[in-house]
């Protein structure tokens, strides 16, 4: 078998994030021009670890997630603050400029999967997909 280097400049790349969390809020949802639904949630995502004394120490980062149309649907129909979560996407970053006409650049995780990993209490059976 011989194997070639690989010279073409146009290698497909990969964009993958997946996240375990809670959200710090219930979700912001909007719809837009065309009846397109969009929310964002923001995720904490907490490691724990032991320090050199052997006490707990936790670091918390917070995500940026959005969800479009079904996914978003989804979300501000059974998500609220608390809810936990695992998301699959993408970083996606996109940029503005603040009203003092400087360049602000955000990045989000655009949500290609959703799955609840706990569930909503008040959940009646009428409310099942």
């Amino acid at each position: 078998m011989h194997f070639s280097p690989v010279t073409n400049s146009h290698m497909r790349g990969l964009n993958k994030v997946s996240l375990i969390g809670n959200l710090g809020a219930d979700p912001d949802y909007q719809q837009l021009d065309g009846n397109i639904a969009v929310a964002k949630l923001t995720l904490a995502t907490t490691e724990a670890y032991k320090d050199r004394n052997g006490q707990p120490q936790y670091n918390t980062e917070w995500h940026t997630v959005v969800l479009w149309r079904s996914l978003a649907d989804l979300a501000h129909k059974y998500l609220q603050k608390g809810s936990l979560v695992y998301i699959e996407g993408k970083l996606k970053t996109r940029h503005y400029d603040d009203k003092d006409g400087n360049r602000r650049y955000v990045t989000e995780i655009v949500a290609e999967q959703l799955i609840m990993l706990d569930r909503k209490v008040d959940t009646g059976a009428s409310e099942l997909p």
